[in-house]
Parts: C-alpha cells; structure tokens; sequence
C-alpha cells in the first residue's frame, strides 16, 4: 500500500515540459520498490558492527567531507551523496557489485551537535543514500537502525581520515 502523500504525488500529471534527465516519476518507482528490501535490511548497533567487521565490508558515510573530517565511525569511506555518480561509487565501493555496504547518517546519533545535526526524519540521509546505491546497482545494503550516542567507545568515532579509497 502506498503512502496517500506518495499516492498523490504518482496521480499528479507529467510535466508538460519533461527533462529528459530527470525521472520524479522513476524515483517514486524506485523508492516503492526499495521499501520492502530496506525494512529487511535495518541492523541494531551490535548486528552493524559485525556485518562491519566481516571481510570486504564497506561502511560508507555519505556526508559532506567537512562533517566527515569533523569526526565518522573508525574505518568508513566517504563519498557525500551530493558526489554518487556511477563512476565514483565504483571508485569507492569497487568492482564487487554484492560487496556489504553498510551506512549510517545523522539521525543514528544521539548527541545533536557537530558534526551529527539532526535533519527531519523523513530527509534523513539514510533514506536518499539507500535508494540511490540500490538505484546505482549496490544490492547488498545495510543500514544502522539504532540511535547511538559517538561519544560511547563502541562507536569507534573518530576524526580526520580521508573520503575515497
């Protein structure tokens, strides 16, 4: 069943005047079908951390590369969202299509401070990041379901670091 807002949104008329390189229509279609898989795929902090630690496991933290700088889980890549291409995602994430690729965004933290201000739910950057990996062809995501706060140490929070591989 869709959301009445979504519904809406699907009955409303194409744009009379259609860029050819913007499908509103395709990301609604898209992020439908993306529902039932991300609901599969939301992990506690204990089940995130493991899935993080098995072999060839990516964790990608797709924020500004200043809020990256300012402080991220131990070991993540970042490639900001603002970035996804097909060509830097397969920079960043390399050749193995099915690798692990788990991501975490601002709403997982508890703090509410720099370098993690909350957005509004439903603008939270695990939603557009996960839809547009599966959109890219990224079908193994997984998502930190849990709100944590960085300052606990099994967070692994650090700072510094480098965005792309």
């Amino acid at each position: 069943m869709l959301l009445p807002a979504l519904a809406l949104l699907l009955a409303l008329p194409d744009d009379p005047a259609p860029n050819p390189q913007i499908d509103y229509a395709g990301f609604t279609t898209l992020a439908t079908d993306v529902r039932a898989l991300r609901a599969k795929r939301l992990l506690d902090f204990a089940a995130f951390k493991a899935k993080a630690a098995e072999k060839h496991a990516l964790i990608l933290d797709a924020r500004s590369a200043d809020k990256f700088a300012e402080g991220h889980i131990a070991g993540a890549v970042n490639l900001p969202l603002t970035d996804f291409t097909a060509e830097a995602l397969a920079e960043a994430i390399g050749p193995n299509r099915d690798r692990p690729i788990l991501i975490y965004c601002n709403n997982n933290f508890s703090n509410h401070r720099a370098p993690v201000m909350l957005k509004k739910p439903a603008l939270a950057l695990n939603i557009q990041t996960f839809i547009n990996l599966v959109g890219y062809g990224y079908p193994n995501v997984w998502e930190l379901r849990d709100v944590v706060d960085f300052e606990d140490p099994r967070v692994g929070w650090t700072t510094g670091g480098v965005g792309r591989p």
